[in-house]
């Protein structure tokens, strides 16, 4: 299972794009509210229900967790106990992380990302602490997948369905979306 989480003041395009696709590959993928309700409201102000709530919630089965940006989605990701307990336990087991827009800066805020190679929102640079900034539209280092931004929403997408399961499936994805 991938775990999407949504925080109040996510990216909506950060948090749909990877949802939608990730369904199409035929993923199977929870969104989970670490508010403590279920609706929870984009930066945009786009109301979304979320399928569950982090407490309810064992993670036993995660495969990935998805870190959408967004501000002050990121910031409220980032000082969720919980959640940061997770990733501090899948980033240490080498477990597939992903982060886009401001979200790499959660990982980066919890020391979770030294030396990894990565990318952010233009900007937010100075809080992904000693990883190496690159600039890309999409960054892949291991089991660490980060994005630069709304702009980045596919490729993220894309490079998080070629790690679990295979390019082949991610092109075909691609295909029948009309990319």
């Amino acid at each position: 299972m991938v775990y999407i989480f949504m925080a109040q003041g996510f990216e909506a395009i950060e948090f749909t794009t990877p949802l939608d696709m990730l369904i199409r590959a035929g993923i199977p993928v929870k969104t989970v509210s670490i508010t403590g309700e279920l609706l929870v409201k984009s930066s945009q102000n786009i109301p979304i229900m979320a399928n569950t709530l982090f407490e309810e919630l064992t993670f036993d089965d995660a495969e990935m967790l998805i870190l959408p940006g967004g501000q002050p989605g990121a910031t409220n990701l980032a000082n969720h106990k919980g959640l940061e307990l997770l990733l501090r336990q899948f980033m240490a087991a080498n477990k597939p992380v992903a982060a886009i827009c401001a979200a790499p800066m959660v990982l980066g805020g919890h020391g979770l990302i030294e030396g990894r190679r990565v990318t952010t929102y233009p900007g937010d640079e100075s809080g992904l602490g000693n990883a190496i900034c690159t600039g890309a539209l999409v960054e892949k280092d291991g089991n660490l997948i980060t994005g630069k931004g709304p702009a980045a929403a596919v490729e993220f997408a894309n490079a998080i369905i070629r790690l679990l399961r295979s390019e082949e499936l991610q092109k075909d994805v691609c295909s029948k979306m009309m990319f």
